[in-house]
């Protein structure tokens, strides 16, 4: 059944607000995935602060045109969803790679990362290293371990000290 000119505008503007409020997009392919599993992605990406919208390409090119994005139509393929971030920029990045990982149905095509300056569309191959990248949880760890491990040498060297005088005097004890 085809959509009226009143479901089209309504899509049009959901994706032009979506836009308004991203910070990254993602491409994907979800062409052979079962409901279950796209129930199931969803779930997965609304916990990571993204939202999954299924639109036809024509629609998303127009909306993204208002938006002065540019959408390379021809990269896109047949069956096309939308994943929007909107907390953080690498989470539903990570979110849909790992969850293409799972379900081999699911495929990344490319996307953009807002970065406050006119971003470049991105290669599937991009998105999958980005999505490889340490969560920025991780790299604060990281980064803490990295800043603390002098201070933990030294404390264990003081203590390594103390505990080679305490066997000294308790050597000499004993005689």
């Amino acid at each position: 059944m085809p959509l009226t000119k009143q479901k089209k505008k309504q899509i049009i503007e959901t994706v032009k607000e979506n836009l308004e409020k991203q910070k990254s997009i993602v491409f994907v392919n979800f062409s052979g995935l079962k409901f279950g599993d796209l129930v199931n992605l969803r779930k997965k990406l609304k916990q990571a602060g993204a939202k999954f919208i299924v639109v036809k390409k024509t629609l998303a090119q127009l909306a993204f045109k208002e938006k002065n994005i540019d959408l390379p139509k021809e990269k896109l393929g047949n069956e096309v969803a939308l994943i929007f971030g909107f907390e953080d920029e690498i989470a539903p990045v990570k979110t849909a790679y790992q969850f293409s990982q799972e379900q081999n149905k699911l495929k990344l095509i490319g996307g953009y990362i807002s970065d406050g300056i006119k971003s470049e569309f991105m290669s599937a191959e991009d998105v999958i290293v980005l999505a490889q990248l340490p969560s920025k949880q991780e790299l604060f760890a990281k980064l803490v371990g990295t800043l603390s491990a002098p201070i933990s040498g030294f404390v264990t060297v003081q203590r390594e000290n103390i505990k080679g005088l305490v066997y000294a005097l308790g050597a000499i004890a004993e005689k």
